[in-house]
Parts: C-alpha cells; structure tokens; sequence
C-alpha cells in the first residue's frame, strides 16, 4: 500500500513541507515566564502544567474549569484504548465461537429472522465487525445484502417516511446515548470549593455560635447570617452564571457533531444529517469525507480510508472486494466510491466508542493564559495588603487602640471576656479573608469564558461554529487573511459562459449545431463518465437536477444542453480505472471501455496545464488535426481572454488507448497511472462563478482595519488578478506584477530565506497548490504574523493546522479540512470571516474593559481599608459589604461588559498584536484617575464624614453608621456609574449603542434596585442605616462626578509606549550605571 503512505492530509511531524516546522515550538518556548504562551494552539502540555502550577489560585475548580483537564485527558486516551482492545476481545471471541459452530453444523448461514427484512441486525454487525467476508459472499455479496435490506444499489432507499421508520425500528438510528453532563448542584459544589469561601463560613459560624450567646437568639445571629448569606450569595449566583456557559457550550458541541452529507435515496442525491442516515442507505464517498456509520464499499476507485480514529494505528487502507468494510468514524483520505450502510449508532464501533467517552471542552485560550497571571499578581498583592491588615487590626485590639462608638476600649486585658475577645477577633480574620475575596479576581480568567460563550452564541447567528474558544479572540489579532477565490469571494455559483471547441469559438455556449457529431459524441462521453456529479431526472417529468461539486455541475447542466443522457451514456461504456481530481496536478481522469473494446482515456483540468499535453484537436469536420504553434497561440490567447474577464477556464481531453496495455489485475489496475500524453483536444470552456455581494466593503473594511487580504488560489493567474481587481484586493493594473501576483511555482521554487523576505509582498497567488498555502503560512508565521487562512480541501489540512486560525468552508469544505480548522464559516462567505475578525475583537476589547472596571474597584477597595484600618482601626466597609461589591465587581460586572455586541470603531484601529500589554496606557489612565477621585472623597467622608454631613450633634454610634453607610453607598454608586465609563474606554460618548445591549441596562438596574433594598430595608444584615434623601443625592452626585471626570481625562494625552516597557528600560538603565560604578 506504499501509495497511500503520502496521503495528502496526513502529517508527518518531521516533515518540513507539510507543515511540520518546528519554528511555531520555538516561539512557544521562547519565553521562560510560565505566563507567556504566545501561541496555545498545539501547546505542549508540559508547558500547560507549569503555567497552572504557578498560578496562585483559591479555588482551582473555578479558576481552571474551562481549561483542559490534563488528567481527565489522559484518562480519555485511556479508555479509547481500553474500548479499542475490548473491541478487538469481542470480536475475537466471536470469530472463535463462529468458527466452532461453523465446524458443527458446517454452514454458517444465520437463521432467518422475522420482521420486515430478512436479516437482522446482530447478523449484518457481526458481518461487518469481523471483516466476515465469507459470510457476506455466502449471502450474495453486495448485491444480495442490498436485496436483503431492500436497497437498489443504484438508486438507493425510497426515502419515504414509513420506510424509514421500518428501518429505524428494525436497525436502531444513528445516535448513541450521550453521557450526561454536569447537574447544576456540581456547578454549585465546585463554587464552595473556594479557599476564602469556606474561611468566611467557618467565621460566619463561629459568629454566629458567639453572637448567639451573648445577645441570645433574636438578636445575635445578624452578624453571622449575614455573612453566611452574603457567601451563599456569591456561590449560587456564580454557580447559576457557570452552569448557563456550560449549556451554551453543549449546544456548540452538538452543532459541531451534526455532519451534513449526500445519501442516494430515489436515484436523487439529497442532504442530510448524519443522524438522519438509516441501515440500507446508499452514500457516495469522496476524499476528505467522514464514512458515517459501518458499512460496505458498493463500488470504489483507488479508495483509501484513513482508520487512525479506530484502529489507533497511523496507517491507510485500500478498499476492494477483497476488503470492503468500512468503519464508521474513519476518513477518505482518497479516492472516491459509495458505500451501503449496514449498521449505525451504538451498533457500531465508532458509537460504543462515542457513548463511553465525554468530550471535553476545556482549552487554553492566549488570554486566560495572560489573565490567569495578571490574576496571581493582583491576588499576591491582595494577599499581602490583607494580611499587613490583619496583623495591624490584631495588634491595635489586643493593645487596647481599638474603641467601640462611644470612645470605650474594645479590648482590655483581664477584664474582657474571653468569649468577646476571641469574637472581636473573629471579625478582624473576617475584614482581612473579605479583602482577600474582593482582592483575588478569580473571576478575571472566568470572564474570558463568559464573554466567549456569548460570542459563540452570537457568531453561530452570523455563520460561523467556533470549534476552537482559542480561536474567537485570537481572531481579533488577525494580521492577515489567506483566503481562497472560488465560494469565498464568489459565489460558487457557476455557469458556463464560453466554449471553444472544433479549434472555434462556439456562440452561443450549447450552440450543438456549431459542434461535428464526433465531437460532440466524445464530449458528451467525457463529461458523463468523467464526473463525481450525479444528474437525477424525475419520472414524471419536471425540472433535472444536478448534483456534484459547483464546476461538475456547470460543465453537466452545459452537456445536458448539448444533448447529454447522462444514464445511458454511462451505461454505454465501463469504467476501468479513475484518477480523482488532484489539486496538486490541477486535473482528474477516467479510463473508460467502450462496447467494441475500445479504451478512451478523459481527462478535465485545467485549461493552460491540459492543453501543454496535448498533440491535437478535433476540428469541425470531425478531423484530428495536430496542434501547430498558430493553434496553440489561438487557444492560449482563448484561456487568457476568458481569465481576465475573471472566467474560470477548464479543459476537456482525451485519447485513445490499447486494451492490451491495461492491467488486468485488480492490485495493478489500481495502481495504474492513466497515461496524461499526446491528448487530444475536445473543448476549453469558460465558466462564470460571479463575485460575492458586498465582499468589495468587506475587503475594504479589513484594510480599514490593518487586516492584509490575501487571495490564494488554484485558478489562473489572469482569471485571478480580475478577481482580485474587481474585489478590491488588488487597487489598479500597476500592482498586478511580481511578487504582489505570483504563481503558485515561482513562489515553491525560493529557499525558505526568500519566501520570508517576499511573503510579505504577496497579495495574489495564482495556481497554487495546497502545499503552496502552506508555505506561504509557514513564511508569514516566521515574519511574526498572526494569519488566518480559509480551505475546503483535504490537503488544506495541513495549512489550517499550521496557522494561528484555520476557517474551513461549511458548504465547500470537507470533513477533514474542518477537523482541522478552529472555525468553520458555515455560508463559505467572505462576508463572514471579517464578520469573525469584529468578534475577536469585541472578545478582546470586552476583557479589557472588564479588567479597566475591576482594577479600580479592587485599588479603591483596598487602599480605602488599608488606610482606614492603620489610622483608625476600623475599616469603613465591612465584610458583608465587601462581598456585595465583589458580586457586582465580578460576576454582575462580567456578564454586563461582556457581553457588549461589537461595534464598528473596533475595526478603525490595527490589530492587537501578541505582545502587546492586556493593560494599555489608555485603561491605566482611566482606572487610576477614577479610583484616586473615589479613594480621595471617601477618605475624606471618613476621617471628615461628621462635620461634612452635620452629624456631630447626633448620638456618635448613630453617625458614624450614617457616615459608614454613606461611604458604602457612595461607593457602589461609583462603580455603578464607572461601569457606563468602562463601556468606552477611549470614545467619549459612554452611551453610544447602549440602547442594544439589553442585558447591560438590565444589571445595572438590577444592581441599583438591590442597592436600595439594601440600603433602606436591610440594615441590620449589612450593618446600615436608612440614608435620607439628602444623603442619597450627596451618594449619587459623587457616583455622577465620575461621569465629567472620565470625559477630562481623556483629554490627558498617554504615551505610545507601554508602562510596563517603560519600567522596564528604567530598571535596565540602572542595572548598567551599577554596574559601571
């Protein structure tokens, strides 16, 4: 099977030109810092385990849980293994029981069975399962299984509902139990497993004991049961925001699982979903296809399946009669042929291996790698600041600093209770574990998640299924797009416009008068039997369909015109040997025997390649003249012609052969390369595949962008420069030379130096070929681009795989290619992938706007306790308190920035490059003038709150709760107000679009209604009082302020260079002066 070793998809690791550089290890590597991953897409999972490993992380379940499980992920390969050897038990065990009972009776024909078909379904699974190819020859091969399961090989099942039913009553349906996922109380268990959580609980339960005898039960338990209420809080609405993402989350994966493919039902090809397919199912199979339930190979030529997702073994399989099983779940990795179904769903192997395991969707994404460690440093900060509180708080109580309202110590040695000391302390550990809370974002790498589940909602309503998380935000850094001509750019719907046939134009294009019956006869022959299109015609008359691939279908719909009877004209002649179209050689062949023995070999290709092979032409007079140098100028000035009136351009050729040359055994005739020399010319044809509506605004708006459109393409190089001119990729005639418009050819002829330095340039590539694609990724990655490049091949794989975002095509695309991708667009639109590109960088803006919000609130937070607590000893925002803001910072706050739709300033700035800081100058600015103004006023209402708000004549317990209560309300009133800022972080209308996001208007409201509630009714949980209406204008003027003073500050101009760069080079510099002196 040496031929199949080189499937086009298949990679070898060390193999240099299919993708397997080792450049894209070494910027992964590049860097010692376990937070920098540039690159997570194929990271090594020893460089995974050492990013967690150096997280400081609370609550790890929390933190991690949309990342992979590396332990459950060994644990998967497992059990494929352990299904895979249990499997091969079965089937052992079965082969030595048939054997016996075959010895005994002497006949291993299986009972009848009873029903509405004669066979079961235990016999036709354990026939396929063991490979029984004696059994399936003792029931009549193919032919007599089809008989038995009521198929017509050629015209496949009626289709009609009853009938399907009887089948999927009698065989069972192609679906397997799925193992169910996560319940809603795992979501809740997981959200206890936080380390502060659990802290908080063990003192809300020893307040509550102490609390509850000193002041007895009606009165002692506020203190305790609001703290335990406020955590129970946090971990149901946590637990409900995690459980809603792992639904939507499911819900892509059963998206992704639902292949749709062509069955023959009726003689007619229709579409449908892989759960659809029932037991007597006749399936054309083409390279790049998943083979969708157990079956057996009706007829085939050179088909090769890849069973690599069964076997585990890296190896193709060629499939004949001596071999025809196919397994479900295995890919054509070539070769084309139909197969009939004989088992589905758990009745294959594919289904007992699909129900058994669980697909995890954890994957790293660049940014949680990025969050998780901007998350550690402000959590080692929190934790310091915390515990310098609580030592502070400790040391001022038990030195008797510390007073109650009325000036009286809180703790005096030897005259205080035992009982309220060790409570007294219990409220100091309380304020310091609450400052950790608020403290440790670990919701900071959750809202990555949160604002990728959103988008993947959405991006499905504007075709595109994210299979990839990663994907949706490394998008939004996209430098580049590679992207193919054919249904990306155009619409893929082709006619054919221009024919040149008999060595003339032929006008109008089916004009059959124009063509000799010679001619015509072998055209039609050629373009019949040379075709992986079908052509269903309906018995009671009506409209013909065509099926196939867009150019098979324009080239069949433009000879059923000229008089093609595409049934009879295969029936006419047999196949003996089929060369699939290649991508690589630009064409696809047939050897056909016709009823006198007579062999003509057909070829199809492409028009300047096919016609470099030929020696001939047909004339009009039925005459095969030889191809002289006028001729060949008149045909090659034909193809460019039609090229640069943007046609695509296919040749149709042929030649006669010696039957006695062909092969006669099977295994030679397989491998038997159709003779490709002295064709003769038939016809170079000109189809018409129009370009896209609106795809020139969507090149445009990726220019706009910083984002470079590249159009890589098999097609001509004329007919591609059209393309490109008329799409706007390429702006006038002067920019159409080399290396801006190159072949495929020239640019696979540089040395890998050469590619790099022109790569850049390139904005056109003509014939190229998949592994063209590749090299041209390989160049740009090496140049430090992010590129994202667009396929529908199979031998795109390895070009999806090797860039930074593989978007296969959901019409076009084959199962491979989309295996390989990260995202699929499911209308093959242009149009669609710049739709992506808003996405990604809505995903990455959102996080940032996220991160702007939560920072000022965690500075404010802790530098107003910080301070308070040292000067004072007491902390104006007390635990309870802490946890609500916390609840708003983190989960109210996500789910409102997060899900902010994207907009179109997004795509007027450049793409955000890899190594760029996740925190700008601009979110510096922003957050430190908006938690300084909140530090500065509450500060001041704390040490100054009395005489400010005329308090000093009221009872001193009473307003010192007023003034608490005010800096409490104040304070979430700011960030209410700064989330509005934190929408725009660099535009100065903060309302713009808010009017659509209707889950913003809805949290905010939210939060502010609970924030009265709070306020008014809720006192003795929180420790509040009832504010008037003086105080709550004096509450909302100071939120409001942050309003204007956002607007004033963005009129501070930052500097271009990052903070963190700065720091750095000032460290740099005085590392040097020392180590002068």
């Amino acid at each position: 099977m040496s031929q199949f070793k080189g499937s086009p998809y298949r990679r070898q690791p060390s193999d240099l030109e299919t993708g397997g550089s080792n450049h894209s290890g070494d910027d992964e590597e590049s860097s010692s810092s376990p937070f920098n991953i540039p690159r997570t897409k194929n990271a090594s999972i020893e460089r995974l385990r050492r990013w967690r490993q150096a997280a400081l992380v609370l609550n790890a379940s929390r933190r991690f849980r949309y990342t992979l499980d590396l332990k459950k992920e060994e644990e998967k390969k497992q059990v494929l293994r352990k299904i895979r050897a249990h499997a091969q038990a079965i089937r052992a065990a079965y082969l030595f029981k048939a054997a016996g009972e075959q010895q005994v009776n002497g006949d291993a024909t299986p009972p009848p069975t009873s029903g509405d078909f004669p066979i079961g379904q235990e016999q036709l699974a354990s026939m396929t399962r063991d490979n029984n190819l004696t059994t399936l020859q003792q029931y009549g091969g193919v032919k007599g299984i089809g008989d038995l399961l009521k198929t017509n090989l050629d015209k496949g099942v009626s289709g009609d509902d009853d009938d399907l039913l009887k089948r999927r009553n009698a065989f069972g349906s192609n679906t397997y139990p799925k193992k169910k996922g996560r319940s809603f109380w795992m979501f809740l268990w997981e959200a206890w497993q936080d380390l502060t959580l659990i802290i908080l609980m063990v003192a809300a339960v020893a307040s509550l004991a102490l609390g509850m005898k000193t002041e007895g039960v009606k009165e002692g338990w506020y203190d305790g049961g609001s703290i335990a209420f406020a955590v129970i809080l946090v971990i149901v609405v946590t637990a409900i925001s995690d459980y809603r993402q792992s639904l939507q989350f499911q819900n892509l994966n059963d998206e992704k699982r639902n292949i749709h493919l062509q069955v023959i039902r009726g003689g007619r090809r229709v579409d449908v979903s892989i759960y659809d397919i029932v037991v007597g199912d006749v399936i054309p199979l083409n390279i790049g296809n998943q083979v969708p339930a157990d079956g057996i190979v009706v007829s085939g030529h050179s088909l090769a399946i890849d069973e690599s997702s069964m076997t585990g073994e890296s190896k193709i399989v060629h499939k004949d009669s001596k071999d025809p099983f196919l397994m479900s779940g295995c890919k054509v990795a070539d070769g084309s042929g139909t197969m009939l179904v004989t088992s589905v769903g758990i009745n294959t192997e594919w289904g007992l291996l699909m129900a058994s395991i669980s697909e995890d969707t954890g994957e790293e994404t660049p940014l949680q790698v990025r969050l998780n460690g901007v998350a550690t440093f402000i959590g080692i900060v929190g934790l310091t600041v915390a515990f310098f509180v609580l030592i502070v708080l400790l040391v001022r109580y038990f030195t008797g600093h510390s007073k109650n309202p009325d000036g009286s110590r809180q703790f005096t040695a030897g005259r205080t209770k035992v009982g309220d000391a060790v409570d007294g302390a219990i409220k100091i550990v309380t304020v310091a574990v609450t400052i950790v809370v608020v403290a440790v974002p670990e919701g900071l790498p959750l809202a990555v998640t949160l604002t990728l589940a959103y988008s993947m909602r959405k991006m499905m309503a504007d075709k595109a299924l994210v299979r990839r998380l990663s994907a949706c935000e490394t998008m939004g850094s996209a430098e580049t797009i590679c992207s193919d001509k054919t249904g990306t750019l155009t619409l893929n719907q082709m006619t054919v416009v221009e024919v040149y046939a008999g060595g003339k134009k032929i006008d109008p294009a089916d004009n059959k008068s124009e063509m000799s019956p010679m001619l015509s006869s072998l055209l039609i022959e050629g373009v019949a039997q040379n075709a992986n299109g079908g052509v269903y015609v309906p018995e009671g008359g009506g409209e013909v369909e065509v099926s196939g691939s867009p150019t098979e279908k324009a080239i069949l719909s433009w000879a059923i015109k000229l008089g093609m009877n595409f049934e009879e004209t295969r029936s006419q002649s047999s196949i003996l040997h089929v060369f699939p179209f290649s991508s690589e050689k630009k064409r696809g062949g047939v050897a056909v025997k016709l009823p006198d023995s007579q062999v003509h070999v057909h070829w199809k290709g492409a028009a300047e390649i096919l016609l470099a092979a030929c020696a001939a032409y047909v004339d009009a007079n039925d005459q095969v003249v030889t191809l002289d140098d006028d001729k060949v100028m008149f045909f090659k000035k034909a193809i460019e012609d039609m090229a640069a009136s943007t046609l695509r351009c296919v040749a149709i050729a042929y030649r006669s052969y010696e039957l006695e040359k062909v092969p006669t055994d099977e295994e030679e005739l397989d491998r038997w390369a159709l003779p490709e020399e002295d064709l003769v010319l038939l016809a170079i044809v000109g189809i018409k595949d129009p370009c896209r509506p609106g795809v020139k605004d969507a090149v445009r708006l990726c220019q706009n962008a910083g984002v470079k459109v590249r159009m890589v393409t098999g097609d001509n190089v004329q007919t591609a420069k059209a393309i490109a001119l008329e799409c706007g990729i390429l702006v006038s005639d002067a920019d159409a030379r080399e290396p801006i418009l190159i072949e495929g050819k020239v640019f696979r002829a540089y040395s890998e130096t050469e590619r790099e330095d022109i790569a850049e340039r390139i904005t056109v590539m003509g014939r190229s070929s998949p592994n063209d694609k590749l090299l041209l990724v390989q160049a740009l990655r090496r140049r430090g681009r992010i590129v994202a490049v667009t396929g529908d091949g199979t031998n795109d794989a390895p070009a999806l795989h090797e860039a930074d975002i593989g978007l296969a095509m959901g019409i076009a695309g084959t199962e491979v290619a989309k295996e390989s991708s990260d995202i699929i667009i499911l209308d093959d639109n242009f149009a669609s992938v710049v739709k992506v590109v808003r996405w990604g960088r809505s995903v990455y803006a959102n996080i940032q706007k996220f991160i702007q919000f939560q920072l000022t609130v965690n500075v404010a937070a802790l530098i107003i306790n910080v301070v308070a607590a040292v000067s004072s000893g007491d902390v104006p925002l007390n635990a309870v308190q802490l946890l609500w803001v916390n609840l708003i910072m983190d989960t109210l706050g996500a789910l409102a920035l997060a899900t902010e739709p994207p907009t179109d300033h997004l795509m007027h700035r450049p793409p955000v490059g890899r190594k760029e800081p996740l925190i700008t100058n601009i979110m510096w600015r922003n957050l430190l003038i908006q938690a300084l103004y909140q530090v500065i006023v509450l500060l001041i209402l704390n040490f100054r709150g009395r005489s400010i708000l005329n308090l000093e004549s009221d009872n001193k317990e009473h307003a010192i709760k007023v003034k608490n209560t005010l800096i409490f309300n104040a304070f979430v009133l700011c960030q209410i107000f700064n989330e509005f800022n934190a929408r725009k972080p660099d535009e100065f209308n903060i309302f713009a679009g808010i009017t659509k996001n209707y889950l913003f208007i809805g949290i905010v409201g939210i939060t502010l209604v609970l924030q009265i509630v709070i306020i008014q009714f809720l006192g003795k949980f929180t420790t509040t009082v009832k504010l008037n209406w003086k105080h709550w204008l004096i509450s909302v003027v100071i939120g409001f302020i942050s309003w204007p003073l956002a607007v004033l500050g963005k009129l501070i101009p930052v500097p271009k260079t990052p903070l963190s760069q700065f720091f750095t080079r000032m460290f740099r510099c005085r590392r040097r002066r020392s180590s002068r002196d």
